[in-house]
């Protein structure tokens, strides 16, 4: 006898499951919690299974005969309808995985492991270049010419190595989605040699005294704004590398102790990086101070106090003073000063650890910020007076290294 609505509702749990049934394998199961479950008992491949419906009174019985005979229907044409219930719902997470609740998910596990300055490059990449594309699209669905279309309006607006950074974000993207199951393959690779080859080649930097001293004057004699200008004055005197700078805050200077103390979570070797300050630094920061120092950024950006400024900034100052990205950026006055430090006499290890660089040979893996700092302290004030000299335009007599103790 069919079931009716009026049985299904007067059923009452007892000590074990019990089953209402219906008709063709179709039945209520009612649990002692109370809990009843739609179930159609059916045959396929010889075998036996059971496919769950929904709940009672989620899913009352017109819906579950419904669903029943939508089932029997796929039996009928040599469907399993238990396969294709998987697949259903298979599909519907596909749908729901796109490229970037991917990119996002990718994010956030790779975060931890970068610098500040790193996250921040990274998440205007997605923003700017790779989520407005297809960041709405399901990521099995994003097929290398859609890739190779978006990187290549990058590459025509000429920003050759921004196109070759986006598709490697991108495959990175592609090849977490493979580890996790998401997709099959990365179809990156094959897109790479589609794009200008990017000439590998050393940060522009001048390095010669004669040149230093007017690009000095120039920096000393910017118009622009007093944060740039700032910036600009401080790059050289302590030659940190350009995201360090900009993400520069209040918090990590020690006036008293002349000491600028960059977090390990900002450095590339994502170890604590002391930096000493010159009385020169130190003149730099009391003129800033007024300007932002009741916020948290030395460098705030011009359109909010909570980010710090752009990338392009301290670069697109040296255009306007007239360098071209082929005579000097922000990242040069680290190449100027490893040159002309060294040129001069002063300990190299001692040059390296104020670079924060790593050890080349991997003899020593702890880098240990307070390594040769009194060493460095002389050398940074020494590095002052010598630029201080070359921008006044005198005579200069290079302030050769002498030992700490001396």
């Amino acid at each position: 006898m069919p079931l009716t609505n009026t049985a299904i509702k007067n059923a009452k749990p007892a000590e074990k499951t019990f089953r209402l049934f219906d008709e063709k394998g179709l039945y209520l199961e009612v649990a002692p919690s109370g809990g009843k479950w739609w179930r159609f008992k059916y045959r396929y491949a010889r075998k036996e299974k059971r496919l769950s419906l929904g709940t009672y009174p989620d899913v009352f019985l017109a819906d579950a005969r419904e669903r029943w005979d939508a089932a029997r229907k796929l039996l009928a044409q040599g469907v399993d309808p238990g396969v294709a219930r998987k697949e259903e719902q298979a599909i519907s997470a596909d749908d729901a995985r796109t490229f970037g609740v991917v990119a996002l998910e990718w994010y956030e596990k790779q975060r931890p492991g970068w610098t500040e300055s790193t996250s921040y490059n990274i998440m205007r990449r997605l923003e700017r270049e790779l989520l407005p594309p297809f960041g709405t699209r399901p990521i099995k669905t994003v097929a290398p010419k859609m890739i190779l279309e978006a990187i290549a309006k990058i590459d025509d607006r000429g920003c050759h190595e921004t196109a070759r950074r986006a598709l490697q974000c991108c495959g990175q993207i592609f090849r977490y989605a493979v580890v996790s199951g998401y997709v099959e393959n990365d179809p990156t690779p094959s897109l790479r040699g589609a794009l200008m080859a990017v000439v590998e080649k050393h940060r522009a930097s001048i390095t010669d005294p004669k040149a230093v001293g007017p690009l000095l004057r120039a920096l000393w004699e910017y118009e622009g704004s007093p944060i740039t200008a700032c910036a600009l004055r401080l790059a050289p005197l302590t030659f940190v590398r350009p995201g360090e700078l900009r993400h520069a805050e209040w918090s990590e200077f020690d006036i008293d102790a002349a000491e600028w103390r960059i977090p390990g979570h900002k450095m590339k070797m994502k170890e604590q990086h002391v930096v000493p300050l010159s009385r020169q630094a130190l003149a730099v920061l009391n003129a800033l101070r007024p300007i932002t120092g009741g916020g948290r950024y030395l460098f705030p950006s011009e359109r909010t106090a909570e980010r710090p400024m752009s990338e392009n900034t301290v670069n697109g100052a040296l255009r306007r003073l007239g360098y071209s990205k082929e005579e000097m950026t922000g990242h040069g006055f680290r190449s100027m000063a490893s040159t002309l430090l060294n040129e001069q006499g002063w300990n190299r290890d001692a040059i390296e650890r104020q670079l924060a660089h790593a050890e080349r040979n991997g003899v020593r893996a702890a880098y240990n910020y307070a390594e040769f700092l009194p060493e460095r302290r002389k050398m940074m004030q020494a590095w002052a007076e010598y630029l201080d000299a070359l921008r006044e335009g005198g005579k200069v007599t290079p302030l050769f290294a002498v030992s700490a103790g001396a």
